[in-house]
């Protein structure tokens, strides 16, 4: 195996594997988060911003949105990533920051020409065989759930795929959407938020392609924050392999990482494993 794939219980990871493999993709559905999963953290050794973060620096708002924009970040970003804080108070302050930080965008003027213009930015790409794993996905009729608590919007992820040639018919966005008026502005945000810690399969029964995935009851899970792992909360499954991507803090967060997950990708190691599983 690569040296970036760390297995946390090789006999365990084997066996998961092995179920996965014998149900076949008719019994298989992908669920996965997006910033910093299936896109890269790490871009010519700079750390690569989140679709929001991109409008965040690059001055698509007004003057003083990227000042008040990373005031709120200052404050609840260490909560956001504080192993120690419990899933209840995190929650609590998740719902704050969101909630302010959509109050903002649109005061501060969000258009959907401003959401379109910042996922073309060549700071946020995807991580080495996303691409070839979603086309495999597709080619089996495999469903990609992605739940993201995207604070740019589902429409933001929905432009980068479609940029990516990615936006696929087995591909699913579960994430916050904006209300627009006729001119493309934002003028509101659907309710419930979906936030870091909140986000789960409880919510899909809402979703027109809830009957796809509900007899599909082995899963692929991915995400970037010990949270993820809850994405699958809310539907019932026979295997669930969870795999991890450990972008920061490394040495501090490994452990932590192999706690939670199956397996953990390093830093930003690519889908190669990953594909491994099923192919």
């Amino acid at each position: 195996m690569s040296k970036d794939f760390l297995v946390a219980n090789e006999a365990s990871f084997i066996k998961k594997v092995e179920a996965i493999r014998a149900g076949g993709f008719e019994n298989l559905h992908v669920l996965t988060d997006f910033d910093k999963t299936l896109t890269r953290a790490v871009v010519d050794g700079v750390e690569t911003p989140s679709l929001i973060s991109v409008l965040r620096r690059e001055g698509y708002l007004t003057p003083d949105y990227p000042a008040r924009a990373q005031a709120l970040f200052d404050k609840y970003y260490p909560i956001e990533i504080n192993h120690d804080i419990s899933r209840e108070e995190k929650a609590v302050a998740m719902d704050e920051w969101w909630h302010a930080h959509f109050d903002l965008l649109i005061e501060c003027g969000l258009t959907k020409d401003d959401v379109e213009k910042a996922t073309r930015s060549h700071s946020v790409r995807l991580r080495a065989g996303v691409k070839e794993f979603m086309e495999k996905m597709h080619m089996e009729n495999v469903p990609i759930v992605i739940i993201s608590a995207a604070a740019s919007g589902r429409e933001s992820i929905e432009f980068y795929l479609r940029e990516q040639n990615l936006l696929l018919d087995n591909v699913h966005i579960v994430s916050n959407g904006f209300k627009w008026d006729e001119q493309g502005k934002a003028i509101d945000i659907e309710k419930p938020v979906i936030h870091t810690v909140n986000k789960n399969e409880a919510v899909l029964h809402e979703y027109y392609f809830y009957d796809q995935i509900k007899e599909r009851k082995n899963v692929l899970l991915f995400g970037d924050a010990l949270e993820d792992v809850f994405m699958v909360e809310g539907l019932e499954h026979d295997n669930i392999l969870k795999i991890g991507f450990l972008n920061k803090k490394i040495e501090e967060n490994r452990d932590k990482f192999l706690e939670a997950y199956d397996a953990v990708v390093v830093g930003d190691g690519d889908f190669s494993e990953i594909t491994k599983i099923h192919l």
